[in-house]
């Protein structure tokens, strides 16, 4: 989810054609971090970047975006009981009062757009998010649940923010993790799995002053405790990959060691909350993240706020990154063929009445299948 995947700039784009496209290597795709001549002496921290709308970060990964929106109270339609007066509806990234339409015309969010090349991770901290697909699945899922989509050979989907409440603010928190897939792996079928809240281990320490450090392992594993298996394609399968996506909160105060994983593996910590935390002796400002030797542990000291850390590791795949809007592949003939692709099948159509499919007020957390299987959260 991000403004370069505008559905009706993308779209517009398409029916024009792409002939003279420039088609350009994805910003900070592929970027290695890690130091092939790097010793136990050198500094654990290699570098501090502050952060963005868009998260810059590393091979396997390709960005990473944090959505947080103080949406208010809801309206019949679940959009915002609130003018939408002065937004740019269909393109509205600018916050105002606290929050963003983003695509959405009545209910804020992502409408049907089409992926193709790479996996999204959607972590929802609060709020909720409505899934359609091409397809035929959906879902809503939210408030500590996961969405791991593996977009494949090619996949159009929306994601929806309903504003349920009618009483209440409807306040939205997230993270979409862009996960790369290699060569082999691009033109799977698409698929997705939820990994509900209730089936994320959480690991918990305690500090010798009492103070607490809490942990989501979602992917990867940490103090014996280990994700739900992501889906059957992804880098993140193989644990030779060192693939680990986690979410630390650190009360004020708590100190923590995050243990050491193996050598030359791209690990970043992006601290998103919080003044005054430490990473192994070095100050980490507010919106920071931190680049780090990942076969050093880390020592983490959480100043006088509460700390929140999202951290992304993994071994680079480390082949070529050509990105155009939703689709990333390894060359640009990939590009042009993604593009022929969607011309001539819309990557299996929009079997929805609206783009921006939302579900109805009163239906629970679950997910729909494309083969007709219903999930629902323990």
């Amino acid at each position: 989810m991000k403004k370069a995947v505008s559905r009706k700039g993308f779209l517009a784009r398409l029916a024009a054609g792409i002939s003279g496209l420039a088609i350009l290597p994805l910003a900070g795709a592929g970027r290695a971090f890690r130091n092939e001549n790097e010793t136990m002496d050198e500094q654990t921290v290699k570098q501090t970047r502050p952060l963005g709308f868009q998260w810059e970060t590393a091979d396997p990964f390709l960005f990473c975006v944090h959505h947080e929106d103080f949406f208010p109270k809801g309206n019949e339609n679940m959009g915002p009981a609130a003018s939408l007066e002065g937004r740019s509806i269909g393109d509205d990234f600018i916050i105002k009062d606290g929050w963003r339409m983003y695509h959405g015309d009545t209910v804020p969010g992502f409408p049907g757009h089409p992926h193709r090349g790479f996996e999204t991770i959607t972590v929802v901290r609060r709020g909720l998010v409505d899934h359609a697909d091409s397809m035929g699945a959906a879902g809503r899922y939210g408030n500590g649940d996961v969405q791991w989509m593996t977009a494949g050979k090619g996949v159009q989907h929306s994601e929806m923010f309903p504003l349920l409440s009618k009483e209440q603010d409807n306040p939205l928190e997230l993270f979409q993790i862009w996960l790369n897939l290699p060569k082999k792996n691009k033109m799977v079928d698409p698929h997705f799995k939820m990994l509900w809240a209730e089936s994320i281990p959480r690991y918990r320490h305690t500090d010798a002053q009492g103070k607490l450090a809490e942990v989501e392992v979602i992917a990867g594993s940490l103090a014996g405790l280990t994700a739900p298996a992501p889906p059957p394609n992804s880098w993140a399968g193989d644990p030779l990959n060192g693939v680990a996506l986690m979410n630390i909160r650190l009360e004020p105060g708590a100190v923590f060691e995050f243990p050491a994983a193996a050598e030359g593996l791209n690990r970043t910590l992006y601290c998103y909350r919080g003044n005054g935390l430490k990473i192994s002796g070095t100050e980490i400002p507010h919106y920071h993240a931190a680049d780090v030797v990942s076969h050093h542990a880390l020592r983490i000291e959480a100043g006088a706020d509460e700390a929140r850390i999202l951290v992304l590791q993994g071994k680079p795949i480390n082949e070529p990154v050509i990105q155009y809007g939703p689709f990333v592949m390894n060359t640009r003939d990939e590009i042009r063929q993604a593009f022929d692709d969607y011309h001539a099948t819309r990557f299996g159509g929009w079997p929805w009445p609206k783009y921006g499919q939302v579900h109805g007020r009163d239906k629970g957390r679950f997910a729909k299948h494309a083969d007709g299987k219903l999930e629902e959260p323990a």
